[in-house]
């Protein structure tokens, strides 16, 4: 499970989550990791073990989505030759391969009801059995489970062994999505920028437009840091000048502009249907749509990019180094951009009385 290790993000809220790992690595109890898809449950697993006794001793991910339930508590717990259809020969399950380490479990929320129950005892009791064994085994296995499930929730519902979920909780760790890491995106970015540019031998970094970074701060990121790192070196990897910041950003790799500009053709009748079927309809009035419809786009990300201007910098009372850090942007590119709006620090109030 040895990957990318790194911890990138200065946000408080991150590095309270780091903080608590650390703090909960050296005692001998399980722990439960709570996050969104692409957050870091893993690396945190990760740190847990490192930082631990159990440093020198194996660390064995299961990912309990990943098999059918069937197979679940074989795998779990391993399994001997004729216990089953198929079990040619005895098998360590990874109860067995993680003795005097670590057990991390992800996606924890989706084990059945019965493997529940058995991984209550090997927690409890320290003692598992084999499948189609006649006497259990002592292991001595710190367990780190991984979801983003309700579990209080599944619980309340009988979906999951509340008894389980006492015993697992002993420290909860949540980690928080990227859109709550303020200041975040653009450690992360320029992170992942740097080592795709080295990837592709590029003599230089470029980094980011103020365009861009204003676009990467303001997008959701369901996928939290995972899909921010394919985001980013997609738009490194397709960006053709190694000098020039990178300005072009796709979230959606999918995009299909052939499918597009089909919608656009059936839509047409729509937005100027012929007076007959025997009356063309003139191409100018659909290039003043089109342009139209650009000056339309281009005033709302203008007007959305004022926004998060505004309220970065009444956030930070004006202080304009703070507010640049905070949105990932230079000094300069921040005052760039404030003379682009004919921003001042009245722009709100006079904007509010004009609004009422």
């Amino acid at each position: 499970m040895e990957r990318d290790v790194q911890f990138i993000g200065q946000s408080t809220a991150f590095l309270d989550a780091v903080e608590r790992a650390s703090r909960a690595a050296p005692v001998r109890r399980p722990v439960l990791v709570i996050g969104e898809r692409g957050t870091g449950k893993e690396l945190i697993a990760q740190r847990l073990h490192h930082l631990s006794p159990r440093w020198g001793e194996p660390l064995i991910t299961m990912n309990c989505a990943a098999l059918p339930e069937t197979l679940i508590e074989a795998e779990l717990f391993g399994h001997e030759a004729g216990a089953f259809t198929g079990a040619v020969r005895a098998r360590a399950g990874r109860f067995e391969e993680a003795d005097r380490g670590t057990l991390f479990l992800d996606e924890l929320g989706t084990l059945s009801m019965a493997a529940q129950e058995r991984l209550l005892r090997a927690i409890e009791y320290g003692e598992i059995a084999r499948i189609g064994a006649s006497r259990p085994v002592q292991v001595d296995v710190r367990v780190v489970a991984a979801t983003n499930a309700d579990l209080p929730r599944m619980a309340d519902e009988g979906t999951f062994r509340a008894d389980l979920l006492d015993r697992l909780s002993f420290e909860v760790i949540n980690l928080p999505p990227l859109r709550a890491r303020e200041g975040d995106v653009y450690e992360l970015a320029d992170y992942y920028g740097r080592r795709m540019a080295t990837e592709l031998e590029w003599d230089t970094w470029p980094g980011f437009s103020p365009e861009a970074l204003l676009v990467l701060e303001a997008h959701d990121w369901p996928g939290n840091v995972r899909e921010l790192r394919n985001v980013v070196e997609r738009a490194v990897y397709r960006w053709a000048n190694e000098y020039a910041p990178i300005a072009e950003i796709v979230f959606d790799p999918f995009e299909n502009p052939w499918r597009t500009a089909a919608a656009r053709e059936v839509a047409v009748p729509e937005v100027a249907a012929p007076a007959s079927p025997s009356t063309p309809i003139p191409a100018a009035q659909f290039k003043g749509a089109d342009r139209e419809a650009g000056a339309s786009l281009r005033a709302s990300v203008d007007a959305y990019e004022r926004r998060l201007l505004l309220e970065s910098l009444d956030r930070h009372r004006w202080n304009q180094r703070r507010a640049a850090a905070a949105m990932g942007l230079s000094y300069d590119q921040l005052r760039h951009c404030i003379k682009k709006h004919r921003l001042s620090e009245g722009s709100r109030a006079s904007e509010n009385s004009s609004a009422s």
